[in-house]
């Protein structure tokens, strides 16, 4: 369980995964699992590092028949791109050198191929959005009026000027400064640290999230996910959880479990499921307390993720990525909640 939680923490912002096999095993279960995570968290790059390559005599054919299967495995998943590679840890062939005992690959070595492969991805090319972290109001002799809102800009540009839209309310603004590191700038870029300035005095708080107009989020409370599930409780219909978006936490219930992927016979769909346990990977439907503006993770891999938690413990129960939303902006409105947690 540790260690598929540690990839899905570490997969949620790499750009490379290098999944190992042991040569004599093959491609077995838990490898098509990290695959399956690494091609669900759009990691673009996938290294096959095939170990142990001394126990199998060096073979050649042991090789290509483990790359080949792996990567058209990893080809139905819709992994981009991946490099196989033989390796013997033990012995260091084909880790920082080239080995004498595979002159037959005439490949990268792992260290090569990590210093050389592309790791561009821009996160300024997508849509500006900016979770609020912080609202910072000194009221001082020095800025008595000041009301700005400190964050990290998960990704965009955004600009002085620009007309901007409060999330979830759908109170919309204009950009009238921008504050980093002790100076007012023009634009800033994720992921940079800023403090954002407003033109008008808004109710804006920790979690709400500030988007251009022009590209705003869906505003949602009915979430349809894929997750990888973490604990070794069991996520079942009907839990309550709390679910963490961003800077924003809320309550939330699971409202359908629609099918778990069956990854020891290929990608087979098992319909509604009584459970996921621990590190299953499915789809999940959730409803919460509040509305959220949830963008898909295939277009953002920081405000299309989500974390289910325990509320009894602070437990990190479940890892989601959500497609599109259902609603529109301004559309969706909070339901009643008179008894905490039947919304």
């Amino acid at each position: 369980m540790q260690y598929t939680r540690n990839m899905v923490t570490g997969a949620s912002t790499a750009e490379l995964a290098v999944v190992l096999v042991d040569a004599r095993n093959g491609v077995v279960e838990q490898t098509r699992r990290h695959a399956a995570v690494a091609a669900l968290l759009r990691v673009p790059h996938v290294v096959l590092a095939v170990n142990k390559m001394d126990l199998v005599g060096y073979a050649e054919p042991v090789f290509a028949g483990i790359a080949e299967e792996f990567s058209a495995y990893a080809a139905s998943l819709g992994v981009p791109d991946v490099t196989a590679i033989p390796i013997s840890a033990l012995a260091g062939d084909n880790v920082v050198e080239p080995s004498a005992n595979m002159d037959w690959y005439g490949g990268p070595t792992v260290l090569e191929h990590l210093e050389t492969v592309p790791v561009s991805h821009d996160l300024t090319s997508c849509p500006p959005r900016f979770p609020v972290q912080y609202v910072i109001r000194p009221q001082t002799a020095a800025y008595p009026d000041y009301r700005g809102y400190a964050g990290r800009i998960a990704s965009g540009i955004l600009r002085v000027g620009e007309a901007v839209t409060v999330l979830p309310s759908g109170r919309t603004t204009t950009i009238s400064g921008l504050d980093t590191l002790g100076r007012r700038v023009d634009t800033a870029w994720a992921p940079q640290s800023v403090t954002v300035l407003l033109a008008d005095d808004l109710d804006i708080s920790r979690g709400d999230l500030i988007a251009p107009t022009a590209s705003a989020p869906a505003v949602t409370q009915d979430i349809k996910a894929t997750v990888c599930h973490l604990h070794e409780r069991p996520l079942r219909v009907g839990e309550r959880v709390l679910l963490k978006h961003a800077t924003r936490t809320v309550k939330a219930i699971v409202k359908a479990l629609p099918y778990r992927i069956d990854l020891s016979h290929g990608l087979a769909h098992v319909s509604d499921p009584a459970e996921l346990a621990v590190n299953d990977i499915g789809a999940v439907r959730l409803r919460t307390a509040e509305p959220l503006p949830m963008d898909a993770y295939a277009d953002s891999r920081l405000t299309g993720s989500f974390l289910l938690i325990d509320p009894a413990d602070g437990t990190t129960l479940t890892a989601g990525m959500a497609g599109e939303a259902f609603a529109a902006p301004g559309e969706a409105t909070p339901v009643a909640d008179d008894e905490g947690w039947d919304f």
